[in-house]
């Protein structure tokens, strides 16, 4: 996992929670199209992406962390439905965490973090995405779940029905779910099922 900063290009402006088509600069890797999205704030001079790179094979990933300064990515237009709509549950697989960092590093900076939970799962605690930057701005209000790791410090389960109806105080509130396709699936169907309201939750359709 690294964090790739770039020169940001004038005019171009993205809100927290947003994404943009990137590829790379090189022959053969131009038209390598892959959606990353923005964890840097829209007011900072420099764009940056969070990006967890695959070596088990020849991908973007891989080849993004082979990049060098003064190397180029080609960015396109912002898209994205992820976005605050007030205080609520963050609920996050893997690298689906990326959507959330500049949400909340906006809600941090601004004053109005308070309140809002994080539940990040992981297969192991070492796959936990900025981890010490997260118990930062969420405190006690950051809860890590492990699915594989045996001997791990936090809780070894799985974000499924008798998780969430454990874990959630107020099904009113707003939910932020960004993960895998089909944790997004399974999540969102256990949470109209809970009572929370569709329009509600919120994630990439």
């Amino acid at each position: 996992m690294r964090s790739y900063r770039f020169n940001k290009p004038d005019g171009y402006s993205f809100e927290p929670g947003q994404a943009t088509e990137v590829s790379i600069n090189k022959e053969g890797w131009k038209e390598e199209k892959r959606p990353f999205t923005f964890t840097s704030l829209n007011e900072w001079p420099f764009l940056e992406f969070t990006i967890k790179s695959y070596h088990d094979h020849k991908g973007v990933t891989n080849e993004l962390y082979t990049l060098k300064p003064g190397d180029e990515l080609i960015i396109r237009d912002v898209w994205g439905a992820i976005a605050y709509k007030g205080e609520g549950y963050f609920i996050a697989g893997g690298a689906g965490i990326t959507p959330f960092i500049a949400i909340l590093r906006q809600l941090k900076k601004d004053g109005r973090i308070k309140g809002n939970q994080l539940y990040f799962s992981n297969k192991t605690a070492a796959d936990i995405i900025l981890h010490n930057e997260l118990d930062s701005m969420l405190g006690k209000n950051a809860h890590y779940i492990i699915t594989e790791e045996k001997n791990s410090p936090f809780e070894k389960t799985f974000i499924n029905k008798d998780f969430l109806t454990r874990e959630i105080k107020d099904f009113k509130k707003a939910f932020y779910v960004c993960g895998p396709d089909k944790m997004v699936s399974d999540i969102n169907s256990i949470l109209k099922e809970l009572g929370a309201d569709p329009e509600s939750v919120i994630f990439e359709k």
